[in-house]
């Protein structure tokens, strides 16, 4: 393989999609968050965690990230505010309800109050066969208070209250479940979870929002400070206003990984955390590198795989993972990473630090998820290059078994769910 100079191909890979390509992308991406949750959780059981346990950890991890997030999305569309339509429109833009797979249907009540109903719930069909107790844990245990948490970012006094949720009586009830969302300011204001003031001084918590610029050639919106649309969607979006929303969907996924990590340091040792967040990249990466590669038709030869690289949410932002793709022939492409925050964060709880380890399986996983033929190594950096991957496809070698994470991964309904 002949030597090549990376570089960044994050604008280059970007510029050169349309607004369809990049609603596709924004669904992909936002589905990405819940196959983490559906790798991270249940790794915790191997390290002696049990079910109440975890479901602790998914409490500190979804109530130490979304309100962050949430607002950040506010400033990004334009509609800060502390009314219940808000909240609202945050729902639509929340990496835990990618649109269709969690199928949230909103009513717009007044300025106070609000219902919604999920007419289809997958992250219900993925704990529904393993027994009421589990759909408790998720729906009772784990929602009252991430509900409630993401609520309360917009508004102290808001709540989210269940109309009905599962377990299911009948067991084919429709909707899945449904919610009232009530703004009541004689109530008691909310106490913030004590993980978000760690998760807020993250390098990835002070990211910059991006600026959503009005072109005239674009009839998309580039703002959402009007009425709620209770059937908007990412395809309604300007272009420039889905680059937005997909740079906001990568921080929100990596704002949540690094808020589980905080829990998972706290409730079972540091040790565990620097061990089970490679592992978690390792599950989650491959099945979204394949996802990716069938959504953009980009086959799976090194033209295809790196292609899928440059546009894989783990390597954005650009500003938080400086990843640099470049196809070197027809049989090899280079991956290499320069210093990027991601790198810098306290204590290395980020899903990537671990790639830096010689053993590591991530970015190997990763290229399998695109092409089972294909393999990734470490190999020697060139100039600033923090650390880099020589990507290879040979034909004739026999199709390499997945790495157990990601056959774990593969169990949610997220990995096979398909987009109307």
């Amino acid at each position: 393989m002949s030597e090549a100079r990376p570089q960044n191909q994050s604008d280059r890979a970007f510029s050169s999609l349309d607004r369809r390509t990049l609603a596709m992308l924004a669904r992909e991406w936002f589905l990405h968050g819940h196959l983490q949750d559906r790798v991270g959780i249940p790794l915790l059981y191997q390290y002696g965690v049990d079910r109440e346990g975890a479901e602790q950890v998914a409490i500190d991890e979804w109530a130490g990230a979304s309100p962050l997030y949430s607002l950040r999305m506010q400033d990004t569309l334009d509609f800060r505010g502390s009314t219940v339509d808000v909240i609202l429109k945050n729902l639509q833009f929340d990496i835990g309800a990618p649109l269709q797979y969690m199928d949230f249907r909103m009513t717009y009540i007044d300025p106070d109050h609000a219902e919604f109903q999920l007419d289809h719930c997958g992250a219900l069909m993925d704990v529904e066969p393993m027994g009421d107790e589990w759909v408790h844990g998720m729906c009772h245990t784990i929602e009252d208070p991430t509900f409630d948490a993401t609520a309360a970012a917009t508004n102290p006094h808001a709540v989210m209250r269940p109309i009905h949720r599962p377990p299911r009586t009948p067991a084919d009830r429709m909707p899945h479940c449904a919610w009232t969302i009530t703004v009541d300011p004689s109530g008691p204001a909310a106490h913030a979870h004590p993980n978000l003031a760690v998760v807020a001084e993250s390098l990835v918590a002070g990211l910059p929002t991006p600026t959503v610029t009005a072109d005239p050639d674009d009839d998309g919106r580039t703002t959402y400070a009007d009425a709620f649309d209770p059937d908007l969607g990412y395809d309604d979006l300007s272009r420039s206003a889905l680059l937005a929303i997909l740079r906001e969907a990568a921080i929100q996924s990596h704002l949540l990984m690094r808020s589980y990590l905080v829990s998972v340091t706290e409730r079972v040792g540091p040790e565990v955390a620097a061990e089970v967040a490679p592992r978690i990249l390792v599950g989650v990466a491959p099945v979204t590198g394949g996802r990716l590669a069938r959504a953009l038709d980009a086959g799976d030869d090194p033209t295809g795989i790196a292609r899928v690289l440059a546009l894989h949410p783990s390597f954005q932002p650009a500003d938080y993972v400086d990843a640099r793709v470049e196809l070197v022939d027809d049989h090899a492409v280079r991956l290499s990473f320069g210093d990027s925050p991601v790198f810098a964060e306290i204590d290395g709880l980020t899903w990537l630090a671990g790639i830096a380890a010689p053993d590591d399986r991530a970015i190997d996983a990763l290229v399998r998820g695109i092409n089972p033929r294909a393999r990734a190594a470490r190999t020697e950096p060139i100039g600033d290059e923090r650390l880099a991957f020589s990507i290879t496809v040979d034909p004739d070698a026999a199709a390499r078994v997945e790495e157990p994470e990601t056959s774990l991964a593969r169990f949610s309904t997220a990995a096979t769910f398909e987009f109307a």
